[in-house]
């Protein structure tokens, strides 16, 4: 059998000589196998868990190794990402690619290959079966969504649904008004019933139009929520090298756009005339024209037209005053504040692990937290507060300005956290996460866990915070005044304009308690609409007793009769950890049908003695009465759920 070992960069990132082979038809039956050997550079990579969230992530359907010490790394001596090795059937090497735009000789050198080796009868036509782990997961409502704006004028959000490759339009009470694109990838404009994207990422909207970072299909699109069309306002469709740009929109290529942000030329009046991109795949800023206007040192552009602002396009951490000296590696994120003393774009740049800045009147690039002083070193990250340079990151996602109260909010991506920042100090500290990537919605911002958090914005007249999770597929909502943190579900409502299903995970059949199991009256909970209810599960097993191994511990939220409260909630989960037990969220629809619910929590434990010659199952019944009223709450403790067996 021959193998192409594919060398994953840490991006995670597809070589797309390989998915353009793997849809040859040749793979398997034809004597060939790909193999993908993830070697990371960040410690966050390195987690198995975090590997097959991003397999699912970029649709990969060819076996991962992770080769977390880089012992294949050293092995087939490799240098850098990506790299391609072809291997004989006995594992002697052939030859091996390096870097990417490949295609051609991949495909030759593949096919040379496999004549040669079949014709000495040396391989065999046998095709392997392969199980995808993405078959056996039950649908969500998101799948990692990459980025989140808010809609200031209407209050409504837009999410980047990247895994399920579409633009959502919901009401801030998690109602989806506009389901636009997937379920599956393409590159379609047109009504939205027939329009298509490729795991989209930056969004920005105003005046009922949504800009669209549409990262594999290397275009920026525009949704016209009133006329329901998409078109295409920059790229051709396949990626692009140059890095200079001045084509218009779309006839100028581009590569792997992941953030967009308004902002305004020159010193003029705030207009919005410019859609600010971070272009990732070639490491610079770039300005699209939405109108005609001036870039600082440049001439009169007119509209549409699409080019470079900043960065050399060297993949580096250098900061300088002229623009095009600078350079960034691979920029992710983007957030503008216009107004003074700032007059700058905060860039999450995720492979140098820093936040820049970058001048709107004169484009000098400069530092504000992250990294070191070496800009050729890429490999300082870490998780540390601090000021300035003495403050670490790994490879932060998203950044987010809340100009009410002059502090910028960083997606500290591989660390799971949110960091906020002060930039007149450039003082940098932890906000909330814990660095745990389990799914944990705490009333408290340092108990609550996040998993590689990707998008950020600022809504409510700076009052929340909403947090793209990405790899828990949800959105949270953070409240900056009480300090408590939501999960906004998300629905379906009858009248949503939905182009493809919005797949809504099928409520599992609660089990029954047996007759013995303990029924627990909650004293009343007072709550208003859009209110999120915290339970913390506090439950203790017999001394010399652990959770048994593999058997399915878990809970189940029930409202018999008032099935609408649970709509778009989280109905059920895993109990994994006995002293680390989950805390259930129910946020209270803003639509209620009742003043009056009883609200049940089944649990579930199976448990051992400590040799394992004995196993149980235990249950008990909590019943909730909730008394819902129009007046607004303030914050309610969290509900602790006590028992011991």
């Amino acid at each position: 059998m021959e193998k192409i070992e594919h060398n994953e960069n840490s991006a995670f990132a597809n070589e797309k000589g390989v998915q353009q082979l793997e849809g040859s038809g040749r793979v398997g039956k034809d004597g060939l196998l790909i193999v993908g050997v993830h070697s990371a550079k960040f410690p966050n990579e390195k987690v198995l868990d975090n590997i097959t969230s991003a397999v699912l992530r970029y649709n990969i359907t060819h076996p991962v190794v992770n080769d977390a010490d880089a012992s294949l790394w050293q092995e087939l001596e490799v240098s850098c990402w990506p790299t391609l090795v072809i291997l004989g059937p006995r594992g002697n090497m052939l030859f091996s690619l390096i870097g990417e735009g490949h295609k051609d000789k991949l495909f030759l050198y593949t096919s040379i290959a496999l004549k040669y080796y079949k014709d000495r009868g040396q391989i065999r036509d046998n095709k392997i079966g392969i199980k995808l782990y993405k078959d056996s997961l039950p649908p969500s409502p998101l799948l990692f969504p990459g980025k989140v704006t808010v809609d200031h004028a209407t209050n409504r959000l837009v999410i980047a649904d990247t895994g399920h490759h579409r633009i959502l339009v919901i009401w801030k009470n998690g109602q989806i008004q506009y389901s636009i694109g997937g379920p599956n990838p393409g590159r379609k404009d047109g009504l939205f019933s027939e329009s298509t994207f490729n795991s989209p990422q930056g969004v920005a909207i105003m005046d009922n139009v949504i800009y669209v970072a549409d990262t594999e299909n290397h275009l920026i699109r525009k949704i016209d929520l009133e006329a329901e069309k998409v078109s295409t306002v920059a790229g051709i469709g396949v990626q692009g090298t140059d890095k200079e740009g001045g084509a218009e929109g779309e006839q100028q290529p581009i590569s792997s756009p992941w953030d967009i942000a308004f902002g305004t030329s020159g010193s003029e009046v705030q207009r919005n005339n410019i859609l600010w991109i971070a272009m990732a795949g070639i490491h610079q800023i770039w300005a699209l024209l939405l109108d005609s206007g001036k870039l600082p040192k440049k001439n009169e552009l007119k509209k549409g037209t699409c080019l470079q602002f900043a960065g050399s396009g060297n993949e580096e951490n250098r900061n300088n005053t002229y623009p095009h000296k600078a350079g960034f590696a691979q920029p992710s994120g983007l957030s503008l504040a216009s107004e003074d003393p700032w007059n700058c774009l905060f860039v999450a740049d995720s492979e140098s692990s820093t936040v820049r800045t970058v001048s709107l009147k004169d484009g000098a690039v400069k530092h504000l937290i992250g990294g070191e002083r070496d800009p050729m070193n890429l490999f300082a990250f870490g998780d540390v507060d601090g000021v300035g340079i003495d403050a670490k990151l790994q490879h932060p996602l998203g950044v987010a300005w809340n100009k009410k109260r002059n502090l910028l909010y960083v997606a500290d991506s591989y660390n799971h956290k949110i960091k906020v920042v002060d930039p007149k100090t450039k003082n940098c500290t932890t906000l909330a996460g814990t660095g745990n990537t389990n799914n944990v919605t705490s009333s408290s911002f340092t108990e609550s866990t996040f998993n590689e958090p990707g998008g950020l914005c600022v809504g409510e007249n700076g009052r929340l915070l909403y947090v793209a999770d990405t790899n828990n597929h949800q959105i949270k909502v953070m409240d900056l005044e009480t300090k408590t943190i939501s999960v906004l579900p998300i629905f379906k409502s009858e009248n949503a304009v939905v182009d493809g299903p919005v797949r809504l995970e099928k409520p599992k059949t609660v089990p029954k308690l047996p007759k013995s199991a303990p029924h627990i009256r909650l004293s009343p909970v007072t709550v208003c609409p859009v209110q999120t209810l915290q339970f913390k599960l506090r439950l203790d097993l017999p001394p010399g007793t652990k959770l048994t191994e593999g058997a399915p511990s878990c809970w189940f939220l029930t409202a018999e009769g008032n099935e609408w409260l649970l709509q778009g909630q989280i109905p059920s989960g895993v109990i994994e950890n006995i002293s680390n037990q989950p805390t259930i969220s129910l946020q209270i629809p803003g639509n209620c049908l009742s003043l009056e619910v009883v609200l049940s929590i089944s649990v579930f434990l199976y448990y051992c003695s400590g040799d394992s010659s004995a196993c149980m199952m235990k249950g008990i019944l909590f019943s909730q009465l909730l008394r819902i009223t129009d007046t607004q709450a303030g914050c309610i403790a969290p509900v602790e759920l006590k028992h011991a067996f």
